[in-house]
């Protein structure tokens, strides 16, 4: 990959990085694009009226951006031919059930976001992402993406994961050894 290399004292987490990366990494074989959007994030598959896909992130924050790629990275390919993955999104607000459901589909992708942030060397997040909405057992949402990242660290991530991991690892100049001793539940507070 012809990305220059930041070295981790001069590193800068800008989103354009990762829009780079991102595009260079999957574009061509995927025909899939990492956007810099607005508002609300969301996932534009190609159609007769575009092109290609768009993965579009919020705001221009380099978290946004990590986290749609993994959305996108774990999305199989049927998801893939859907807006938003198929998914629905209640925004702030939700009530009690339809915060644990919302917290029960970003297990997955909180914990691939938390592995990609460290291989960017950027400081990970939990969302809850329900500020004005019922309150919801954070620490219980902590523990399942912490053992979703444990069972990445042992069983391995899917195949695009591990391409787009190895090449912030290369761009960050991080490790790109993925070892679950650098993941503890302490981090998530």
């Amino acid at each position: 990959m012809n990305l220059k290399q930041v070295s981790l004292e001069e590193q800068v987490h800008r989103y354009e990085d990762v829009i780079t990366i991102f595009n260079t990494c999957f574009f061509e074989k995927y025909n899939t694009k990492l956007v810099k959007g607005d508002d609300e994030p969301l996932y534009l598959p190609a159609d007769e009226n575009r092109p290609h896909s768009s993965l579009i992130f919020a705001h221009g924050f380099f978290a946004s951006a990590l986290h749609e790629c993994s959305h996108w990275l774990i999305a199989g390919e049927n998801r893939r031919k859907l807006v938003d993955f198929g998914y629905w999104y209640v925004p702030d607000g939700r009530s009690a059930s339809e915060q644990k459901l919302f917290q029960s589909v970003e297990v997955k992708p909180q914990a691939m976001e938390w592995i990609l942030s460290m291989a960017a060397g950027f400081r990970f997040r939990v969302s809850i992402d329900n500020l004005n909405g019922s309150e919801s057992d954070t620490l219980a949402f902590k523990q399942a993406v912490y053992e979703q990242v444990k069972t990445y660290c042992s069983e391995g991530l899917p195949e695009r994961a591990e391409i787009f991991r190895r090449a912030l690892c290369e761009f960050y100049g991080s490790t790109s050894i993925l070892n679950r001793e650098d993941f503890t539940i302490e981090a998530l507070n």
